[in-house]
């Protein structure tokens, strides 16, 4: 388990492949119910891909016909996921480190993330990594931003599990990384406040 520790908000690149949980109160809707894999964190800022909110209606297959990609019987029907509100037209695949390239981006010992063309023609030809997320957008945040959202009780973190990334059903990712820190949501206020 891998509660806030006193003083683990001040280390650097402490969220770095982690999971960010929404918490109840979340002020801002985009990010209500959220979890998002932290891709980067430094003192510039931080950038993640939420991972449990599709599109309706776009799924990957429409996508590669989109991009006059090939699409096979390989080319899975997944869905796309809403990334984040920032750079919604730039796409970025999540996926399991068993598949890179140069432009490949390894997060964590399990998790990379790619965001070229070559990673989608791999995957539409079945020739990918073993499992993929593939995200529109990205979450971002500035410079002590995101230190600052944590210490007023938006957000929780813990260790990212490959399981709730990429085989849990989406609706079901949320809770689950709650779970992973033993909470019981039943329990937790939308209200914030300090002991």
């Amino acid at each position: 388990m891998d509660l806030d520790r006193p003083g683990e908000e001040s280390k650097e690149g402490f969220l770095l492949g982690k999971l960010l949980i929404a918490l109840p109160g979340m002020p801002d809707p985009r990010f209500e119910k959220s979890v998002i894999f932290m891709c980067a964190h430094s003192e510039q800022g931080a950038m993640g891909l939420i991972v449990n909110k599709p599109f309706e209606g776009l799924n990957f297959r429409e996508l590669i016909e989109r991009l006059d990609l090939k699409v096979t019987d390989r080319t899975p029907d997944a869905p796309i996921l809403f990334g984040g509100p920032v750079g919604t037209g730039q796409g970025f695949v999540l996926h399991t480190s068993d598949a890179t390239s140069q432009a490949t981006m390894s997060v964590t010992s399990e998790i990379s993330l790619t965001a070229t063309i070559d990673i989608l023609r791999a995957i539409a030809e079945g020739r990918g990594p073993k499992k993929s997320l593939f995200a529109l957008g990205y979450a971002g945040w500035g410079p002590g931003q995101i230190e600052s959202e944590l210490s007023s009780n938006g957000w929780i973190h813990c260790d990212a599990k490959t399981a709730i990334l990429f085989d849990l059903d989406f609706e079901e990712r949320w809770r689950a990384a709650l779970g992973t820190l033993g909470a019981d949501i039943s329990g937790l206020s939308s209200e914030a406040g300090r002991a």
